[in-house]
């Protein structure tokens, strides 16, 4: 049968089935929900049907999946207690692996399984979960540059505060909220079939890492205006890294592989971003792939409207987080040796610049964001170190989100911070990198609940790429992508109150990632 005509037979008759499973008490806790999706495009799916899902979408033309989510969330003792699971699983429709061009990136997709305990703020979480962004918008935001929603959750043991805490002898005006999280990257079978077939690396069983904090300075209930100044900080380290070579497409041999550390002192560079990896000398740098970002959001929130101004600076190494290097090398054979208390400093070009408005009284349009983004500077396009001919040191051509050894910044071909760097799900060369970091890009979002149940958002994002540093394009290439969503939920005096409709139209106009147009449709039902 035709795969497009199987999944739209298949959506239209999910409801059917759903509700022969009949009425569970509202009072439970524990949720259940079941979820399909379709999307048919001309050529690949268009870049605001695939991004900041969490991974879960494919860039086929036709896809789908079918999807079960179960959450349980109990809370004790007037809420001082709580707990938390949850299980969510998708079966991806028609899958077919087929190396770098496949449906979805596997037959069976754990999206998240996760059990998760509070006291009073702190919390401990253990498993894969979906998790929003900070300080932006989740609906409209292009995404955040470290932390985003664009790829599959990391498994992770994490420790963190559920809330803002009010610190001690500040009278409220200070406040802190914070995480601290290790885990483990589960895509390496999947790097393994990308990359065969080609000359590229590819690593199994990368540990993961990440901490965030952030500080906010305000009181609401007294002055509406508050300031919220943060660090989100990620590291990649240990596992093995592979190398494919050979030369005949159906006889390549896996040229061997380099175990990297995965002690305790590995977790301890991860988190101080100290340390070097197997074999570096003379320029040996952090331990694993160590990046982030700063972040700042300028608030005022009143009865009426809620205005943010937010940035996100990103960077690679320490040249890009403090703007700031060491330039007081000797000359002659003490061309290393640190000799004068002199620096150089970076120019702060890079990072996205947003606005977000939500109106909380007008509901045609209650949401509007502008974002600005530029990361074509990473730290000047100079040599990387200095060397023996040359002591002048910068520490320019971060190329960010790519590593020399590691996979870099991404998990399951989809990269976790924001959409815009061009995921390696792209590429056809079975390169699992970046291929177009250096960009400047506009993204205007808006979206309103006209009437109840309906809720409607549009997105329209235009980007001018580079390439990187080591591989520019020979002009730059531009792309326009656009987003027109709506959504409806039916009344709770209906017989299908339990039943959401999505239909989304995206479109890709450009040379960057090519001219795509299609429709995603998805049906939502809670069972109980």
């Amino acid at each position: 049968m035709n795969k497009k005509i199987f999944s739209i037979i298949a959506m239209i008759s999910l409801p059917a089935a759903i509700f022969a499973q009949g009425e569970i008490s509202a009072s439970n806790p524990l949720t259940i929900d079941v979820e399909m999706q379709g999307s048919f495009s001309n050529s690949k799916t268009p870049l605001w049907l695939n991004a900041n899902k969490y991974g879960l979408s494919s860039l086929n033309a036709d896809n789908g999946y079918l999807r079960g989510i179960g959450a349980y969330d109990k809370n004790y003792k007037d809420g001082k207690y709580e707990l938390k699971a949850g299980l969510d699983v998708a079966i991806p429709i028609g899958y077919k692996s087929v190396g770098y061009q496949e449906t979805y990136t596997s037959h069976f997709i754990l999206q998240q399984a996760y059990v998760e305990g509070r006291y009073k703020l702190g919390y401990l979480s253990i498993g894969a979960k979906e998790r929003p962004m900070e300080l932006k918008n989740n609906e409209l935001s292009s995404g955040s540059q470290t932390l985003g929603i664009n790829a599959r959750p990391v498994p992770q043991v994490r420790l963190g505060l559920a809330d803002y805490w009010n610190i001690p002898l500040t009278n409220k005006w200070l406040s802190f909220k914070g995480h601290l999280a290790y885990g483990i990257m589960t895509d390496g079978a999947w790097e393994e079939a990308f990359a065969k077939g080609s000359r590229n690396k590819y690593n199994k069983n990368t540990r993961y890492h990440e901490k965030a904090g952030y500080l906010r300075i305000g009181k609401e209930d007294k002055f509406p205006l508050t300031l919220t100044l943060g660090l989100e900080m990620a590291a990649q380290f240990g596992g093995d890294v592979y190398n494919w070579a050979g030369t005949d497409q159906e006889g390549y041999e896996n040229a061997g592989n380099v175990t990297f550390s995965s002690g305790l002192k590995s977790y301890w560079h991860a988190f101080s971003g100290t340390g070097s990896d197997n074999g570096e000398t003379t320029y040996s740098n952090s331990e694993g792939n160590i990046l982030g970002s700063w972040v700042a959001r300028l608030n005022w929130n009143d009865d009426n409207i809620t205005i943010g101004a937010y940035f996100d600076h990103y960077f690679e190494d320490h040249s890009g987080m403090f703007m700031l290097d060491f330039d007081g090398y000797g000359t002659g054979d003490e061309w290393n040796v640190k000799k004068d208390k002199r620096y150089f400093a970076y120019s702060l070009k890079d990072g996205l610049v947003g606005l977000d408005v939500y109106f909380k009284k007008f509901k045609c349009i209650n949401q509007v964001v502008v974002e600005y983004m530029n990361t074509r500077y990473q730290s000047s396009p100079i040599y990387h170190d200095h060397t023996i001919s040359e002591s002048s040191h910068l520490g320019g051509r971060d190329n960010y989100y790519n590593h020399y050894a590691l996979s870099g910044w991404q998990h399951w071909g989809q990269v976790i911070g924001n959409p815009l760097f061009m995921s390696p799900v792209y590429n056809t060369d079975g390169s699992i990198s970046v291929e177009d970091n250096r960009f400047n890009a506009w993204n205007f979002g808006l979206a309103g609940d006209p009437f109840e149940g309906f809720h409607y958002r549009a997105k329209l994002s235009w980007q001018r790429g580079l390439g990187t540093y080591d591989n520019p394009y020979f002009s730059p290439k531009e792309n326009t992508n656009i987003l027109v969503e709506a959504s409806y939920k039916f009344p709770e005096t209906s017989k299908l109150h339990k039943l959401s409709v999505k239909l989304a139209y995206g479109a890709d106009f450009g040379k960057l990632l090519g001219n795509n147009s299609g429709f995603q449709a998805t049906l939502r039902y809670n069972i109980r």
